[in-house]
């Protein structure tokens, strides 16, 4: 089920004078979460509503092509000659991980061991037991299930897959000739999902599952994760610290339009699937103040929105990649006379 809302409190501002701004925004589910708080504690803090829709990276992108959006959000960064061909700005907003999720009865979070290659070969439907000898081997003194594996996907254009498919391809050489890297991606075997909240509930619904999606959503869930071995080779539970390790070695100035991938990076503590949220704007903003509203709720989120970011499991974007972001909003975005819209 698609997520959408106006978030922000109902009750009327006591700044009665100021008409209140009004942005709106669509796009991945990925970071779904932390803009939803993050949107509440702006609307509380100047009276400014943010409307975010919840509806994949692809379905954002099409929407800010199509100008019905202020902004949209993609968990794939789009290549330099694909943001340039739409006039389009990237700027990156957030991190965090995405994380394999199952319903096995008997098995606690956290407990069930996984790597890239055994996950492609169940996405790519050649495991297709829990008590298979692949993740056996993995887990030895825990009683897998002789349970059908289901395989969940995202039925919908999406940056987690994106950051999945990329990871399974860089895992196996199998799943990168067979099914590749993509947003959009012609499964083998499964069934799907509508967002991360889709594949989350279909993961819920249906004994032997297995899905992905991104950490906050495992968690508000409450679905079992599973640990993932890394480039290293250690098994490593999620969490805001193992992110922070996979986007240490980002190289932000040396990436076109910011678009850095951080699936299976080096380091013992580094997750496998840790990704970067994007924000997508017009470089030629037609409505100026608009474009100036939703820069300074994305100013505000940087300045003020690093606490909720954590508590939710999130990588806020370090200071200095900050002052790069806010340096090209200067550089890159203007009005349609030219003039620097920030």
């Amino acid at each position: 089920m698609l997520a959408s809302l106006v978030i922000g409190a109902t009750a009327v501002m006591a700044m009665s004078s100021a008409i209140a701004a009004n942005v709106t925004g669509a796009g991945a589910t990925f970071p779904y979460p932390v803009y939803a708080k993050w949107a509440e504690d702006y609307k509380k803090a100047t009276g400014n509503s943010v409307n975010y829709q919840s509806v994949g990276s692809s379905a954002g992108i099409k929407q800010i092509k199509a100008k019905t959006v202020d902004f949209g959000a993609s968990d794939m960064p789009l290549k330099a000659e694909d943001l340039d061909a739409s006039g389009l700005f990237q700027f990156p907003m957030i991190m965090g991980g995405v994380v394999t999720v199952v319903n096995l009865p008997g098995i606690t979070p956290g407990q069930l061991k996984l790597t890239g290659p055994v996950v492609a070969d169940i996405y790519l439907g050649k495991i297709t037991k829990w008590n298979a000898p692949q993740i056996a081997a993995l887990n030895p003194g825990v009683a897998l299930p002789a349970e059908d594996i289901t395989v969940v996907y995202r039925a919908d254009g999406s940056g987690t897959s994106f950051l999945f498919t990329d990871y399974l391809s860089k895992a196996s050489p199998d799943f990168k000739g067979k099914i590749g890297a993509g947003a959009t991606v012609k499964w083998a075997t499964g069934v799907g999902g509508k967002g991360n909240e889709g594949v989350a509930a279909n993961v819920q619904r249906i004994k032997g599952a297995i899905g992905y999606v991104e950490w906050a959503f495992a968690k508000k869930n409450k679905i079992s994760h599973t640990q993932l071995k890394n480039k290293d080779g250690v098994f490593l539970q999620p969490d805001d610290e193992a992110f922070k390790a996979a986007a240490a070695s980002a190289e932000w100035t040396k990436a076109p339009g910011f678009g850095v991938v951080l699936t299976d990076q080096a380091g013992k503590a580094s997750w496998p699937i840790t990704g970067v949220s994007y924000i997508l704007m017009h470089k030629t903003q037609a409505d100026a103040a608009k474009g100036k509203e939703a820069l300074k709720f994305f100013e505000w989120a940087f300045k003020n929105g690093d606490k909720a970011a954590t508590d939710l499991d999130y990588v806020p974007m370090p200071e200095s990649v900050v002052k790069l972001v806010n340096d090209a909003w200067k550089a890159n975005l203007k009005d349609a006379s030219g003039k620097a819209a920030w």
